[in-house]
């Protein structure tokens, strides 16, 4: 089960995308997330770039807690292509991305 709404993964897809102007307020938003989500966002990214299977989703979260040695802001923004994977990563998990980004529009 996905410990991080759907709708502040879309926020952090939308931020990413503002490259450099949206950097500190990227890291700001990941900076308040719990640690929970943090681990979970992290998960999300890791499905969508292929690194585990969607059906590895737990073991995805248990990994990004045990290796939580870089903060997440600075872990997920320094991640080549971020917005993208964390798309297909809700896409693999069930979730409808069009639905989530129209819904916080």
């Amino acid at each position: 089960m996905i410990e991080i709404s759907p709708s502040k993964v879309v926020q952090v897809i939308f931020l990413s995308r503002e490259g450099p102007v949206g950097a500190a307020e990227l890291h700001a938003f990941i900076d308040a997330l719990n640690d929970d989500e943090k681990a979970h966002l992290t998960a999300i990214a890791w499905v969508g770039r292929g690194a585990f299977e969607p059906e590895d989703y737990a073991e995805a979260v248990a990994t990004a807690f045990a290796e939580a040695t870089t903060p997440t802001a600075s872990y997920l923004s320094g991640m080549p292509h971020l917005p993208e994977n964390l798309e297909s990563g809700l896409e693999a998990l069930g979730i409808d991305v069009a639905g989530e980004e129209e819904d916080l529009l």
